[in-house]
């Protein structure tokens, strides 16, 4: 397995790093324009939200994988998990507001120790919409977590779950030895308790990223190919497939580096810029929470250390809806990937 960049002392372990090298060399020199250059010719700088939707928390960047690809720099060695505390804040927020998602994600989020808690009482606050992301091994990694396809079913949860392809070579290649058997395994025990049964109502999204520096198929195409090989082969059921472009940043910055694929990856980002996908990104109708409380306009700005802009507040304790929806979302060049082509979120296409 290998280690987080974090667990290496690797320079991008350090947010500032990453956010002075996508601010320099190319977007500096001229070869390429910088993303608020290039959305405010289309009309849309400062990039500004609408209302609040989604709630997305991280509840820790603890993990059972080390995934080539992880913009979180997640693994066994990440130790920061968000406490009960910051959770219940969190629900005081969720319960006040008319916000209807909780996204929750990590890392795997279901190693938190509270994650069970966090669930069951957003959904006994009848939070409208919960989401768990989960990478699908973790079901599977140790007896205490076979239940949780039945503790997902009984708080309503929507399964949200990383495969990165439906053979087992491309999907091991990306997140480590055994990886698909075991994500085929948890899959069917979803399957078994109804989730993405035609007429049970229990939601189960797969989501799809590229195994290398380029973008994603289309979007419909894809889900049919996934539904129609998992089914055939394993018996497998799912709702939606959702595409997601892989942003450059954290291990993927650093594979892009280490391959020479930064500036060809960057420039076919630019490219495809794509006008209509702007007005759907994610960072417009989300709210994202690092496992401190923090409050940043994505995950991926979380990843980087770039919070909302002060005068909006950047943390959960002083949460305003009229203030975040009036904010100017803070941008940089790795904005470009959610951008380009069909656009990409995390719930998939955008455009």
């Amino acid at each position: 397995m290998i280690k987080s960049l974090h667990a290496r002392h690797h320079q991008f372990a350090q947010q500032e790093r990453q956010v002075e090298f996508l601010s320099n060399g190319i977007f500096n020199n001229g070869t390429l324009p910088s993303f608020e250059k290039k959305i405010g010719s289309v009309g849309f700088f400062p990039l500004k939200p609408s209302a609040i939707e989604i709630f997305q928390v991280n509840i820790g960047y603890m993990c059972n994988q080390v995934c080539k690809h992880c913009h979180v720099d997640a693994g066994p060695d990440r130790k920061e998990i968000m406490t009960r505390e910051t959770m219940q804040q969190c629900l005081e927020v969720l319960e006040h507001t008319k916000i209807k998602t909780l996204d929750i994600t990590g890392g795997a989020p279901e190693m938190n120790p509270d994650f069970r808690y966090f669930v069951s009482e957003a959904h006994k606050r009848r939070v409208r919409e919960i989401i768990v992301r989960s990478n699908l091994t973790i079901i599977r990694s140790n007896p205490k977590y076979y239940d949780l396809p039945q503790f997902f079913k009984e708080n309503n949860v929507r399964v949200c779950s990383s495969l990165p392809f439906y053979s087992a070579d491309k999907t091991d290649r990306q997140r480590g030895e055994g990886v698909f058997k075991d994500s085929i395994e948890a899959l069917q025990q979803l399957n078994k308790v109804g989730y993405g049964k035609e007429g049970s109502g229990m939601v189960l999204d797969l989501v799809y990223n590229p195994a290398g520096a380029f973008l994603p198929g289309d979007q419909k195409g894809l889900e049919r190919d996934f539904k129609k090989e998992l089914k055939d082969h394993f018996g497998v059921e799912f709702n939606n497939l959702f595409t997601i472009t892989n942003i450059p940043i954290s291990r993927f910055l650093d594979f892009l580096i280490e391959s020479g694929n930064y500036e060809g990856y960057m420039e076919k980002l630019v490219n495809a810029f794509n006008p209509a996908a702007v007005a759907g990104v994610m960072c417009r109708n989300t709210i994202s929470i690092d496992w401190q409380g923090n409050l940043y306009d994505c995950d991926f700005n979380q990843m980087l250390g770039l919070k909302t802009e002060p005068k909006a507040g950047q943390h959960i304790s002083t949460f305003d809806v009229t203030k975040l929806e009036d904010r100017n979302i803070v941008i940089n060049n790795h904005c470009f990937a959610c951008t380009a082509g069909a656009g990409s979120s995390c719930q998939g296409a955008t455009a």
